[in-house]
């Protein structure tokens, strides 16, 4: 797959999210309103759409069915926005920029951003077991993805690595803190969408298990990099402020280990996890060039 294919095909997978996603999330005239326009503004305010990516990536790359991994990885995507907007919120991270424009809360107050988020978290469960209820076919497979999705964004998941964060400002922490604590917070929303949609595809324990390889590098190698823009990257490319974990002293993979040995390790890491792909041969060339694009991007 060349350079010209894989931005092709990169486009399409991020317009066939964003339609869907417009569809969950409709705004009804209703006297609560405001919530549906709240949750809009951020789930449909762009990004990367990684997550949702990397589940129609994988159902492909196993020749599975894309109409029934899409509501799981839709429902991914409403939990990584959810944890965006709770993410920015004073309590937590205190950012008024996100994707370019202003944060949740800066635009709706605090109150109803906290209920859009949870509006979001909600709504990806509605959407998951809405997808098991439609048929039973497949059924099994569609629980066992849901719970894989379920664990990711809990507190085993997510909301662990949130914890870490919070009470490590300020801090000078461990390289096994720092990496327990972004293979929670960051990798385990990047490992879900891969993990269920193989689930849903029914593979095999042996590529199951690879490509949690890959999952769990590329969640770690995509951290690093947002370490490594936080310190070099533009505010007008990322859409949000730079030099902030700096200021709020927290620790990362460039002051833990220097800006050089992290580019290092980026592609140390990024390289193990094109590695884990080899299992797979030509069908994971769109996976293994997604992992060397996100190596060299600038937001």
């Amino acid at each position: 797959m060349n350079r010209m294919n894989f931005k092709e095909q990169l486009g399409k997978y991020v317009d066939l999210v964003n339609e869907h996603l417009d569809k969950y999330v409709v705004e009804k005239e209703l006297p609560e309103k405001s919530i549906y326009t709240s949750m809009r503004y951020s789930l449909l305010a762009g990004g990367k759409r990684l997550r949702p990516i990397l589940s129609l990536a994988v159902c492909d790359m196993l020749g599975g069915r894309i109409e029934e991994v899409l509501p799981f990885a839709c429902a991914v995507e409403m939990i990584h926005t959810y944890s965006l907007i709770h993410d920015d919120l004073p309590a937590m991270d205190n950012d008024d920029y996100r994707r370019g424009r202003l944060t949740n809360h800066k635009v709706y107050g605090e109150s109803l951003a906290i209920l859009a988020g949870d509006g979001l978290l909600n709504m990806a469960f509605e959407v998951l077991f809405e997808s098991i209820l439609k048929s039973k076919e497949n059924q099994e497979l569609k629980i066992r993805a849901a719970a894989v999705i379920a664990k990711a964004a809990g507190i085993e998941g997510m909301i662990a690595g949130q914890v870490i964060d919070l009470e490590s400002e300020n801090k000078k922490i461990s390289a096994d803190v720092l990496d327990r604590m972004h293979r929670h917070k960051t990798g385990a929303l990047i490992k879900a969408p891969v993990v269920s949609a193989a689930v849903l595809c029914g593979a095999d324990e042996d590529s199951i298990k690879k490509l949690e390889c890959f999952a769990q590098n590329l969640g770690l190698a995509f951290q690093i990099k947002d370490d490594i823009l936080d310190v070099e990257g533009s505010s007008e490319k990322l859409g949000k402020k730079v030099g902030s974990d700096t200021q709020k002293e927290k620790s990362t993979y460039v002051s833990l280990y220097g800006l050089e040995k992290s580019k290092k390790m980026l592609n140390e890491i990024t390289e193990k996890a094109v590695m884990s792909l080899k299992y797979f041969g030509e069908k994971a060339v769109f996976l293994e060039n997604l992992a060397k694009y996100l190596v060299n991007r600038d937001n």
